[in-house]
């Protein structure tokens, strides 16, 4: 918008500043001050149509340009259609796993690490073996040893093209995960930072749309922002 006014805080107004609120600089970037006086950084973004905060550490801490640098890589994020919060939950894990970066972590490997990282927090084992078993079966044979940085979207056509319309749910139970497990080695920095969400959500672009079914009804199930299936009873097409 014409004269918007960029980078409107200066360090003269975050040390002085004392009300309570929330300070805007630029690009989603605020200075919050808390009721108790707490000063910390802010990253606020929308993404799939939802708004979201995310604490990028104390004042006291965290100067503004580096402010301004952790927003930044943020925004980088949100425009390769990453969560930036569930990406540093997801790097957060690994370091406690003690899972260590390797630029030539394959899709299996990327697999079993994603799993492991995860499995505590998933509380149905049942749901646990069914994510693993589905990667097994119909990505593995395409992708399985193949480098995570290397995966590209005629393999993701490879394995999901034989079950786009056949067994239609299976199909976006697989392409959810393979996009969640990409997801995580691109915050790793296994993969190129702008490949992964993208092509996998744009799939529809170069498979052909499922055949009309007819209506009865069945649990309507949604991929999570990890991956996992959450289910309600609703009217679904089935085949």
């Amino acid at each position: 918008m014409a004269g918007r006014q960029l980078h409107r805080l200066s360090a003269l107004r975050v040390a002085k500043e004392v009300a309570p609120g929330h300070y805007a600089d630029v690009g989603g970037l605020y200075m919050q001050i808390a009721d108790s006086g707490a000063r910390s950084w802010v990253f606020r973004f929308k993404l799939n149509g939802r708004m979201r905060e995310m604490g990028l550490g104390p004042i006291s801490g965290v100067s503004l340009g580096e402010a301004r640098k952790l927003a930044a890589g943020c925004r980088e994020m949100v425009r390769d259609l990453i969560d930036p919060v569930l990406a540093r939950r997801e790097q957060q894990r690994r370091q406690l796993l003690d899972i260590s970066p390797d630029a030539n972590v394959t899709f299996r490997e990327a697999t079993e690490a994603f799993i492991r990282a995860h499995e505590p927090q998933w509380r149905n084992h049942k749901h646990v073996q069914q994510w693993g078993n589905t990667l097994k079966t119909y990505a593995y044979p395409v992708i399985g040893d193949v480098r995570v940085r290397d995966i590209d979207t005629a393999m993701i056509v490879r394995i999901l093209q034989p079950i786009w319309t056949k067994k239609a749910e299976t199909a976006r139970r697989v392409r959810g995960r393979i996009k969640a497990i990409l997801d995580a080695e691109t915050v790793l920095g296994h993969r190129p930072g702008s490949s992964s969400a993208r092509y996998v959500d744009h799939l529809q672009l170069v498979l052909p749309r499922s055949k009309k079914r007819s209506q009865v009804n069945h649990r309507l199930c949604q991929v999570d922002d990890v991956g996992m299936y959450q289910c309600s009873m609703s009217r679904i097409p089935v085949d």
